[in-house]
């Protein structure tokens, strides 16, 4: 799944020109769900940056340990508490990297999953809105994830889908068809993603140090093919 998170500092105005941005990146080495993090969405037509809670947290929702932070997108049009969001309310997530464990015989090896050229990703997510009171309300958000391919598969079953930058307008516009916006939801290309193992210091989300990021070892990729 998508249980921790890894954001750097990123030029987000470079990757989408047209963003307004209202508040500062949220950034981490080790960033874990039931805490803020920054999205992207439209409104008014115009391509935002605010904060939402990793979580999402419908306004019927009693019990906060149960908003889920990642959505399978095999079920957005199934549960209602996915639905009306997937229609309405998509979002994305600037990150470097995804924290995955690959399961070993007596513990979890972490890895870190990003790009191969470490560049920024774009990871879909739905969002939606509780008001507390009719001036004030709380953003919440979740991952959406999709089955991994071939290269990652042996440390993940799923990891949280990636827009491209080009179509991440598509992807965020309520006037984007379902059936457009579900398209985008497959796993990233083979030769994007690359993963290399990291400390176990990551394992503890009160570890906010660089070093929780810092490869221990080679990353795994597809190699280059080669000109014939």
């Amino acid at each position: 799944m998508a249980g921790r998170l890894y954001i750097a500092p990123l030029d987000l105005e470079r990757l989408l020109p047209d963003l307004v941005a209202e508040t500062t990146l949220t950034t981490g080495t080790n960033l874990a769900p039931r805490r803020p993090l920054s999205i992207l969405r439209l409104e008014g037509g115009r391509l935002r940056l605010v904060n939402a809670f990793w979580g999402l947290t419908p306004p019927w929702l009693k019990v906060l340990d149960n908003a889920p932070h990642c959505a399978r997108a095999e079920a957005l049009t199934d549960r209602p508490m996915f639905r009306e969001a997937f229609g309405a309310r998509r979002c994305l997530v600037p990150a470097s990297g995804v924290y995955v464990w690959k399961p070993q015989p007596r513990s979890k090896q972490p890895f870190l999953v990003t790009r191969t050229d470490r560049g920024p990703l774009l990871l879909a997510g739905l969002w939606c809105r509780f008001h507390t009171t009719l001036s004030e309300y709380n953003d919440s958000m979740a991952l959406i994830t999709v089955p991994t391919g071939p290269l990652l598969a042996p440390l993940t079953d799923r990891l949280p889908a990636m827009i491209a930058p080009g179509d991440a307008r598509r992807w965020l516009d309520p006037q984007t068809p379902l059936v457009e916006a579900q398209a985008l939801l497959t796993p990233a290309p083979r030769e994007l993603l690359g993963a290399f193992p990291v400390s176990r210091r990551v394992n503890d989300p009160a570890n906010q140090d660089p070093a929780c990021a810092r490869p221990t070892g080679p990353m795994l990729r597809d190699p280059v093919p080669q000109e014939p």
